[in-house]
């Protein structure tokens, strides 16, 4: 019988460095900003709107007041996660292993092989971009 070709995920581990903390705080600094960015874009957007809607509509102006505050709070959450993440990185230990991600590969399944470890525990071991291992469970 013949095989299948089936995809599966392949975990990125990162040994750390000072290159990849340095790169990573970068990466963490730049989505701060970014994130503040749209926050400010959204305040003044919501500015706005407000003062539009008070003028005409003052329900709906209480409504978007309300989903403005929402959004307000999400926006928080997510600097402040950021912000968290800045925090670990500086924790991380030179040649500790780092999660990087996830890539998507194919795998071959025929009768009689372990479907789980087709499946799962590959991992891409790298170190300042370079891939210094393959590791199966």
């Amino acid at each position: 019988m013949a095989g299948v070709t089936v995809r599966r995920s392949i975990e990125v581990i990162a040994i750390v460095t000072e290159q990849l903390k340095q790169d990573l705080k970068a990466e963490l600094q730049l989505a701060s900003e970014e994130a503040q960015r749209r926050t400010d874009q959204m305040e003044l957007q919501g500015r706005r709107l407000l003062a539009d809607l008070q003028r005409t509509d003052l329900t709906q102006a209480m409504s978007a007041r309300r989903q403005i505050e929402t959004e307000r709070r999400r926006a928080d959450a997510v600097k402040q996660d950021i912000q968290r993440q800045l925090e670990e990185a500086d924790k991380l230990e030179i040649g500790s292993e780092y999660p990087r991600g996830t890539l998507e590969g194919v795998t071959e399944l025929n009768e009689g092989d372990d479907l789980v470890k087709k499946l799962t525990g590959t991992q891409i071991l790298v170190k300042d971009g370079v891939i210094v291992g393959i590791r199966e469970a």
